[in-house]
């Protein structure tokens, strides 16, 4: 079964022609930028990008993507260059790729592809591994003919069409299948797993933020800034794959479980969305989530949409948001801030690499996060100054006032805490 995955992977290789559609009813991205996306997607995966070519059509053409016609003055440009990949930028049929690999005389790639090899590479759990597979194989299973053409088709004596290569390709196909169910399986395990872990932080009471944005938007800087957690950090496309969760604690008093989530981008894969489900829950159980934008980069306004439409695919489009751009510290005297803030006025701006800006930050999750917290008036003596530490522990004092035997406080604190402080709560205060 690995082997049918490597063969896949093997098909990248190191001269790559990157191919755009732009497609008369419009995209959100131009086709530049698409091109320039997908240039650093093949950066990432090792290759050397030797140019790029656009073709305008009113829709993709079933049998080539782009056209008889322009497949062969690409393959005129292949041979003049020495390119030994393409890369399309968007998804391809096993019919289409098959067709094109015949007419350039090179190997061809679509952009899911591409990302499926860059997971791959990046994938350090098991966790991680398993999804990379499941999604590696799910893409793979309708496009199994695409390797095996080689294989000849003969005639049987009573003129059936079958031979080696349908039978092996049949075989392939069972397997394929009797891999992507246990894999299925072992991801369902995982899933037990998280929900059974969630259930002893949920004990704890504690809330939860994931952090979420476009890839290399800064996400693990900013959670190795908050929490030391040493998640690795690199100018990169899908630096940080396996997620990870640590304990922040407010100005307010207040722990917060923080995780540190893949990044998304446009094309996201159905099937990386799929098959990352277990990794992703940690978004649909958020009590918050922190939208980590790179403020520095022209096409902030279109990844901030093509975020949103993965958290709407996740389930998680109606989950609160809080709003943090990164990176004004590439920006020159605050160039551009002032725009931004009027569209998003809750928004905080900082920058993960100075710490700039993480006062408000801290302040901005901490009022975020407050409804989660009860708030209580209490009225402790003296003498119980165990209970007056505590309190300090783990609340939020708003007021303190001492006097006579007992001290008088305001404060919130977790919910599942009440039990532990009701021996000292006065007259019940609404919240504020």
């Amino acid at each position: 079964m690995k082997a049918l995955i490597s063969t896949n992977r093997e098909r990248r290789t190191s001269r790559v022609l990157l191919v755009g559609v732009e497609l008369k009813s419009g995209q959100d991205f131009a086709v530049r930028d698409a091109l320039d996306e997908l240039g650093q997607l093949a950066t990432t995966a090792g290759a050397q990008v030797v140019g790029d070519a656009v073709q305008r059509l009113d829709r993709p053409h079933p049998a080539t993507f782009i056209g008889s016609g322009k497949a062969e003055a690409l393959a005129n440009t292949c041979r003049e260059q020495k390119v030994d990949t393409v890369i399309f930028d968007d998804e391809l049929s096993a019919a289409q790729a098959r067709n094109l690999e015949r007419i350039l005389g090179c190997k061809i790639l679509d952009r899911t592809e591409v990302i499926l090899d860059i997971f791959a590479r990046r994938a350090h759990t098991r966790e991680g591994k398993l999804q990379v597979e499941l999604a590696q194989l799910q893409h793979l299973l309708p496009r199994l003919t695409r390797y095996w053409t080689h294989l000849s088709r003969q005639r049987g004596g009573l003129g059936a069409i079958g031979g080696e290569g349908e039978s092996q390709l049949e075989a392939d196909r069972r397997r394929v299948q009797e891999r992507i169910d246990k894999l299925r399986v072992e991801l369902e395990e995982v899933r037990r797993q998280r929900t059974t872990r969630r259930q002893g932080r949920q004990r704890s009471q504690w809330p939860l933020a994931s952090i979420v944005g476009y890839t290399n938007a800064g996400k693990s800087t900013l959670f190795n800034a908050l929490t030391r957690a040493g998640v690795l950090e690199e100018d990169k496309l899908f630096a940080t794959l396996d997620p990870t969760t640590r304990r922040l604690r407010l100005p307010t008093n207040q722990n917060v479980l923080l995780s540190d989530t893949v990044g998304f981008i446009r094309k996201l894969p159905h099937q990386l969305v799929e098959a990352f489900k277990a990794t992703l829950e940690e978004v649909r159980n958020a009590d918050l989530l922190l939208h980590v934008v790179d403020l520095s980069h022209p096409q902030a306004a279109e990844q901030i949409a093509a975020v949103s439409r993965v958290l709407d695919e996740l389930g998680a489009g109606g989950k609160p948001v809080l709003m943090v751009f990164n990176k004004i510290d590439r920006l020159e005297n605050g160039e551009g801030v002032h725009g931004w803030r009027e569209l998003h006025p809750d928004a905080v701006f900082v920058s993960a690499k100075t710490q700039a800006g993480f006062p408000d930050l801290r302040v901005a999750l901490g009022n975020a996060l407050r409804p989660i917290r009860e708030f209580v008036e209490l009225v402790i003596p003296h003498r119980e100054a165990v209970a007056v530490a505590r309190l300090h522990e783990v609340g939020q004092v708003v007021e303190r006032e001492y006097t006579g035997q007992a001290a008088r406080f305001k404060a919130r604190i977790p919910p599942h805490l009440r039990a532990e402080f009701a021996p000292f709560l006065a007259e019940e205060s609404p919240d504020s």
